[in-house]
């Protein structure tokens, strides 16, 4: 009886785990922020490096805001983390992908958006921050 029971409470354990890793992985200060620039110190982001090696591939215009596919793909060696923010959301950050070693630095999500505004994609590298930024034109607001 005693082993089942430490069996249960490994098997407990180990199933608890992830949900762990996941919750030190949240910033949830950057994801809750209303202004960029608070999202983005929140992400410990400071002089960022423009980048035309951070493919964005989004549509010119979007028909609708609910449903904005954005594809992401950077082509910076060591690239760690993708984020994308979104300036005129009410929240700006809208993911913060973190890779793996070996991992394709590549991304393709569906966002939402309030209205006309850039996507800016910051990418991680080391301890260096590259940006670039691809803007959307929003005919029907998809926030509401």
């Amino acid at each position: 009886m005693q082993r089942r029971n430490f069996l249960l409470g490994v098997a407990a354990l180990i199933a608890l785990l992830p949900a762990r890793v996941l919750a030190a992985l949240w910033n949830k200060s950057a994801f809750e922020s209303v202004r960029l620039n608070d999202a983005s110190r929140y992400l410990d982001i400071d002089a960022e490096i423009p980048s035309a090696d951070i493919q964005i591939i989004a549509p010119d215009r979007a028909e609708n805001g609910a449903i904005v596919q954005v594809e992401v793909k950077s082509g910076i060696v060591n690239t760690e983390a993708i984020a994308i923010f979104v300036e005129k959301n009410p929240t700006p950050l809208i993911a913060n992908f973190i890779f793996s070693n070996g991992a394709e630095p590549y991304v393709v999500t569906r966002i939402k958006m309030a209205e006309t505004s850039d996507i800016k994609i910051v990418v991680k590298a080391g301890d260096r921050y590259f940006t670039n930024v691809k803007n959307v034109v929003v005919l029907e607001n998809g926030c509401g």
